[in-house]
Formats: structure tokens, C-alpha cells, sequence
């Protein structure tokens, strides 16, 4: 599905990835940890596309086909959903609003009729029983007002709208209590399949006991320098980063 080799990229000439090389296929979860500054929000949204970066060197593929010259608007309409660290508040649009304008516009780049309002109703009705959302909650403005866990469980319930063929949850995990977490970590394996995928990337083991990987990769000064199972999180957990070394690359 994704695949991602010699990925180099900076921001105003500071050089934040250093050689990325990174393979995902459908079906997968991989989880993205390192200490701060290693370069995995970076990584998030080079391969959303975010043109605050710059790509120097190095190959994006999605399904065979380069994503490198596309637009993020482009890279959604190809299955690529990235849940923001701080999701943006939206004064005055509506979460079903911006929902039902996102699958909209995916729909028409797909060469596809606008999805009638009895559909869209329907599959609203769905999906936000499946998470357990409260219908008040998607006639509230976008993210205005919201706790942090409503804001990500309200990212989890775009995920489950616009059926992506690749989620990347960018520290999804960051400041949400043991309750929203779990909220949130049942709304991904709901939604997991055999023809999706997902990078999680993530400070903490504790997200990887409720969304268990497939594969650990840990970053350190932008490049990928070991990758392992879910045992390798647990390691991590208990002895920190400053073990790794760029050279151990496993």
C-alpha cells in the first residue's frame, strides 16, 4: 500500500528527515516512536503532504503510484487521512456540515455523484452509533468548544466516515484521560480491515495496550533506527530512548 524509501525532508532548510525508508501494507498497524524532535509529526505529514515541507530526496508510493508531486487535497481523495496532534476549531460549520462536504469532494475528485441526503443520513446514523456518539454532538461546531477527547474521538468518527485506506493518528493519545482512550482506541480496532492500514504515532506505550501493532518502528534524528513487535514498546517503556543508538538500525 504505502511505500516510502530514502525519504529525506526539511523546513526552512533544517534537515528533519534523514533517510526514511518505510513499508506498509494493508491490513497493517504500525506504530511511529521516538523522543521529541526525532522527526514523527514531521513523518505524519510529509506523507499527508503538508507544504511546510520540503522533500529533498526520496520516493512516496501509494498503491505503486507516486504521491510526491500531490497536493494533500490530492493524497486524500487517494485514501490518505491524517488526525491532526491539535485538531483546528471551525466557528459555525457544523461537524455533520464538514463531514458531509469532505465526502462531497472525495466523491466528485472520484469521478462520483454527490452522496444523496437519505444515504448520508444513513450512513451518519451508523457510524456514529458504532462509536457511540451522541447525535447532538455532530450538529456542534467543528472542534469549538471541544474537550480534548471529544476532539479526537470527533477525528476517529471522520476516520469512520470517510472509510481512508490509510489512517495516521498523530499522538491521537496526547492529553486524553484513561476513558477517552479507550474511546478512542475501540473506535480504531472497529474500524480496522483487511484492505486499511494505520501508523500511530505515539510518545507512550500505554495507546498500544488498547491498539495492539503489527510492527514498532523508533525514530531517532530522522531516521528509522530499529523496528521490531509490540515487545519492542514495552522495552521502550522501560528503558527510554537513550539506549538507541542511529547505528543499530535492526
Amino acid at each position: 500500500m504505502l511505500k516510502i524509501k530514502n525519504l529525506h525532508a526539511n523546513i526552512d532548510g533544517k534537515e528533519i528527515l534523514n533517510g526514511i525508508d518505510l513499508t506498509v501494507n494493508a491490513g497493517e498497524v504500525h506504530a511511529i516512536m521516538g523522543p521529541n524532535g526525532s522527526g514523527k509529526s514531521t513523518l505524519a505529514s510529509v506523507i499527508a503532504g503538508k507544504e511546510d515541507f520540503e522533500v529533498t530526496e526520496g520516493e512516496i508510493t501509494m498503491d505503486n503510484e507516486s504521491i510526491i508531486e500531490d497536493s494533500p487535497e490530492e493524497r486524500a481523495h487517494k485514501g490518505i487521512f491524517l488526525s491532526f496532534q491539535y485538531p483546528v476549531e471551525i466557528p459555525g460549520v457544523s461537524v455533520t456540515n464538514f463531514i458531509k462536504t469532505s465526502i462531497n469532494e472525495s466523491r466528485k475528485a472520484q469521478g462520483l455523484e454527490e452522496m444523496g441526503a437519505k444515504d448520508m443520513l444513513k450512513l451518519l446514523r451508523e457510524k456514529s452509533e458504532l462509536l457511540g456518539i451522541d447525535r447532538k454532538f455532530l450538529s456542534r461546531s467543528l472542534n469549538e468548544g471541544f474537550s480534548g477527547g471529544e476532539k479526537k474521538r470527533n477525528e476517529i468518527f471522520q476516520m469512520a466516515m470517510l472509510e481512508p485506506k490509510l489512517a495516521i493518528l498523530d499522538e491521537t493519545d496526547s492529553g486524553l484521560d484513561i476513558d477517552a482512550l479507550r474511546v478512542v482506541a475501540n473506535g480504531v480496532n472497529t474500524l480496522k480491515t483487511k484492505d486499511n492500514a494505520v501508523i500511530l504515532i505515539t510518545h507512550y506505550q500505554r495507546l498500544l495496550e488498547y491498539i495492539v501493532p503489527d510492527y514498532v518502528h523508533v525514530l531517532h534524528n530522522g531516521k528509522i533506527v530499529k523496528s521490531g513487535t509490540k515487545e519492542l514498546a514495552l522495552e521502550l517503556e522501560e528503558k527510554g530512548y537513550d539506549w538507541l543508538k542511529p547505528e543499530s538500525v535492526v
